[in-house]
């Protein structure tokens, strides 16, 4: 439109800012979990297979989106170093029974250094499917996936979703979505001191005002602290 009215093909520009008035979006609301949830929830899941184990906690070390989660490789992990990269998104279409892979939302790859511990597990779930592999034989359909299905192929985007609200129905634990992992991860680094350029970088963000809404997180969560702090501690004690 605006070109057009440059090159007087029209005689305004419907299009100009001036002339639209557009609907107030609602703030979206970021649902994270509170200390003792996150406690609670990392409590029960000790009793859960390896492979779900290894996939909240790498939600909760990395950040990653659940379609890049499903589409890590175990080539995507130096052993050595403990860096992921984390390059590709796996999704589903609707009536489409195979699992298809693409770059991440923003286009890049990006690396992420994993704690020892979160590399103790990834480890140990290797030998698991490397088991697993072995009595398959023949039956055993798998390329290189971490999060797969019991023949190999990878698995369905929606099968953490759905595992992870029957696993917190299961344990009475209150419900939160899978993606609020994400947003406990990065709340977490962020109230710990972690720079927001760097949590940015770590959820692929490419705009740091984005990063922003969990700064407002974890200000919320220190104003909710110092108000329970006030109630146990204030009272009517003399301020002087």
């Amino acid at each position: 439109m605006k070109s057009a009215y440059k090159l007087e093909l029209i005689g305004v520009n419907p299009a100009e800012r001036e002339r639209i008035t557009l609907p107030k979006l609602e703030e979206e609301q970021t649902e994270i979990f509170t200390e003792q949830e996150l406690d609670d929830l990392l409590q029960a899941l000790e009793d859960e297979p390896l492979m779900f184990r290894l996939l909240i906690h790498m939600a909760l070390n990395t950040g990653c989106r659940r379609g890049e989660l499903m589409g890590l490789k175990w080539s995507d992990i130096d052993f050595t170093t403990g860096v992921l990269t984390i390059s590709r998104s796996n999704y589903k279409l609707t009536g489409d029974k195979e699992v298809r892979s693409k770059s991440t939302k923003t286009g890049k790859s990006r690396r992420i250094m994993l704690p020892a511990y979160c590399i103790s597990m990834l480890k140990c779930y290797r030998a698991e499917q490397t088991g697993l592999r072995l009595r398959l034989g023949d039956a055993w359909h798998g390329d290189d996936w971490i999060f797969i299905q019991a023949d190999g192929k990878p698995m369905y985007p929606t099968t953490p979703t759905q595992w992870f609200s029957k696993f917190q129905k299961r344990n009475d634990l209150p419900h939160r979505k899978l993606h609020a992992l994400r947003h406990t991860s990065a709340t977490l680094l962020l109230s710990n001191g972690t720079n927001i350029k760097n949590v940015a970088a770590r959820l692929g963000h490419t705009q740091l005002k984005t990063t922003n809404r969990y700064v407002h997180a974890v200000e919320q969560a220190e104003r909710q602290a110092a108000n329970t702090l006030e109630l146990l501690l204030g009272g009517n004690r003399k301020t002087g």
